[in-house]
């Protein structure tokens, strides 16, 4: 286990409104990242730099959790971790990062419930994160949704854009428009998430969350799903692809 240190914070006040707002995440960062090759070869998949920003992946993330009031992140690391704790052990990072490495491989629920072990505070609200999701909205505005539905844990929803162009017709069958990468009719998991202090006690010891947790909870009506703001920017950097699209995108975003 290793641990950074942030640079100095002023103190803080906290509104009553602000109580339920987190202050601790975990970012699950151990996947292999084998759909990313040859840029995985030497180094795990939160570690790849995004083309033209001369940052990897982790560190938009944890500038992002600092701008939205995270003060200690844990970093759950699997494939080559070594590489990843010695990035974080010499960046100078905005906030307090341990880094905790599963000995057997736990499963998602697993790894999320032995990372969440080490927050610093147990009786309080957490966020987490996926290791390879490049993404900018209101955290704050998504955990006071989640406390206003008195949620157990709530979902980041995205709706990306379909890889291919999409037709539309009329109803006697004459194609009408082309459409090129429309947003998806369907609603996904964004890979970011906010959990009421008791949703680790919830999760299995070994094995997928979002097989048996997530179920459970939306059976009753204790999950919630956050969709992200019209407008915001999400990306799942799978490919080499998802490479190239998300710097072009940062590029116009920039201008």
């Amino acid at each position: 286990m290793t641990t950074a240190e942030p640079a100095a914070h002023g103190p803080h006040s906290f509104s009553h409104r602000e109580v339920h707002r987190p202050t601790q995440a975990v970012v699950l960062a151990g996947g292999q990242g084998s759909r990313l090759r040859p840029y995985t070869d030497d180094r795990p998949k939160p570690m790849v730099e995004i083309p033209g920003t001369g940052t990897p992946i982790i560190g938009h993330q944890l500038t992002w959790l600092a701008e939205e009031g995270v003060t200690d992140a844990v970093v759950s690391c699997g494939h080559l971790a070594e590489v990843l704790q010695e990035w974080l052990d010499s960046a100078e990072l905005p906030l307090r990062v341990t880094t905790v490495v599963e000995k057997e491989p736990l499963g998602r629920g697993g790894g999320l419930k032995f990372a969440a072990a080490h927050l610093p505070h147990q009786d309080r609200p957490w966020y987490a994160t996926n290791g390879d999701i490049w993404t900018r909205f209101s955290l704050r505005e998504m955990a006071d949704f989640h406390y206003e539905r008195e949620a157990t844990a709530t979902l980041a929803l995205a709706r990306p854009r379909i890889p291919w162009g999409a037709v539309e017709t009329d109803a006697f069958g004459h194609i009408t428009d082309f459409v090129e990468a429309p947003p998806s009719p369907y609603l996904i998991n964004a890979g970011v998430y906010v959990f009421s202090p008791e949703f680790a006690s919830l999760l299995p010891d070994t094995g997928d969350h979002e097989r048996t947790t997530f179920p459970r909870l939306a059976r009753a009506k204790r999950l919630a799903g956050f969709p992200i703001p019209q407008g915001a920017y999400w990306r799942a950097i799978d490919t080499a692809k998802d490479l190239t699209e998300a710097a072009k995108e940062l590029a116009a975003l920039s201008r």
